[in-house]
């Protein structure tokens, strides 16, 4: 274990000069991908908005003291690294602030926030920003699942290997099949989902967490020339109507008799997110340590056989507990991204956890899922959360595609 993660409930508590602390979480809305608000705006464009949001809320932080950026995606061109250096210095960021992306599928920018959290602990930097950023709507489809590739995978005798490249929703279906999640009860998370989400909207539980976005909408697009501007202030795929009897109606939607469904899936979305990261010792010599709103005590990555790729986070949350000395009884506040309502539901399950303490604002089914930027948008929700319900601990975790779990373990402050 690395010398800089505190181990244990009460040396997580303390407060230690080389702490990785998070000053802000903010997030674009999340919209619904090719028809929602969003749908017109280019990735970096989003993460334009998060960015200069980010150096707002602090205006007396010196741009310069940002040593380094990492931002997850999964479906950007070139892997967003060139646009989102662009982007950056754009919006006042110089250059000399070094700049990344990561790719771990879903678990992208959990990875982004990650590495930007260990640079900081061993010293290589002070000051760093980690988020994410997708736009679905512009880029999914064939960039999703690799169609060129060497013949000897393709074809290979390792199952694993050929399962790597399994739609999402056969894994779905394979998780429900395997540990006996109905349709009825994937139906029932779901609801409860859109329920939680649209009753967190209605009081304005995400206000401060989202940045407006002001960008272009084209009505017509056989008519691309003619733009209007909107501007973009909340997430937009929630239905609040939505029951699970009207969920039972809808057609399985990956194998003719499956249980998983439009309904009961998370949502192709866009969106982008960021969070302003740094030692205590620094917020503290740079008169900031009054916004500091919490800290980073440690991630885990575990692997899972591809096939069933959604119960990773009940490999990593055990392993995160474990490296942390921590037990599930400390933690207020589950964050688990619901990429489909099995592979929810089965990690909840496994894990011993209450349905209630697990995403109380709604999930990715309801609120939507644009793959680099959920991570980031799950933790600036469950820091607002943690603050609202004052609970000290809080876990996010991701399942990632090809087969693997990844979980966090973030302090209230």
């Amino acid at each position: 274990m690395a010398s800089f993660v505190q181990k244990g409930l009460k040396n997580i508590l303390q407060k230690n000069p080389r702490d990785v602390i998070f000053l802000s979480a903010i997030r674009t809305p999340i919209t619904r991908a090719k028809k929602g608000g969003l749908r017109d705006a280019y990735d970096h464009e989003m993460l334009a908005a998060v960015l200069k949001a980010t150096l707002a809320k602090f205006p007396n932080l010196d741009p310069a003291k940002i040593d380094d950026i990492c931002i997850g995606t999964v479906l950007s061109e070139l892997g967003g690294s060139k646009a989102g250096r662009m982007a950056a210095n754009h919006v006042g960021i110089p250059t000399t602030t070094s700049f990344s992306t990561t790719n771990r599928a879903c678990a992208s920018g959990l990875s982004a926030v990650t590495y930007i959290a260990n640079s900081i602990a061993v010293g290589q930097i002070e000051v760093g920003i980690a988020g994410g950023m997708e736009s679905m709507s512009r880029n999914y489809g064939s960039r999703a699942i690799p169609t060129q590739l060497w013949k000897v995978l393709k074809d290979s005798p390792v199952k694993d290997a050929r399962d790597c490249i399994m739609p999402m929703g056969l894994t779905s279906e394979n998780v429900a099949e395997r540990y006996g999640i109905s349709r009825a009860d994937q139906d029932a998370f779901a609801a409860e989902s859109q329920r939680r989400a649209a009753k967190a909207q209605a009081s304005g539980f995400f206000d401060e967490e989202i940045v407006p976005v002001t960008t272009r909408w084209i009505a017509d697009p056989e008519v691309p020339e003619k733009e209007d501007e909107i501007t973009v202030m909340k997430d937009d795929g929630i239905r609040s109507n939505t029951t699970a009897e009207k969920l039972s109606a809808m057609k399985p939607a990956f194998k003719p008799d499956g249980t998983s469904t439009a309904g009961n899936s998370s949502q192709v979305s866009d969106g982008a997110a960021a969070a302003l990261m740094m030692r205590r010792s620094t917020a503290e010599r740079l008169g900031l340590s009054s916004s500091i709103i919490g800290k980073w005590a440690g991630t885990q990555v575990a692997g899972c056989a591809p096939d069933e790729m959604g119960v990773g986070p009940a490999l990593a949350i055990p392993k995160l507990l474990d490296y942390t000395g921590i037990t599930t009884s400390n933690v207020g506040i589950w964050e688990i991204n619901e990429a489909f309502a099995s592979q929810a539901l089965y990690c909840i399950r496994k894990l011993g956890l209450e349905d209630a303490m697990v995403n109380p604002n709604g999930g990715a089914i309801a609120l939507g899922h644009p793959l680099g930027a959920t991570s980031g948008r799950m933790l600036s929700t469950l820091l607002h959360e943690m603050e609202r319900k004052t609970q000290t601990l809080g876990v996010l975790s991701k399942c990632i595609g090809t087969g693997m779990g990844m979980a966090s373990l973030i302090v209230r402050e």
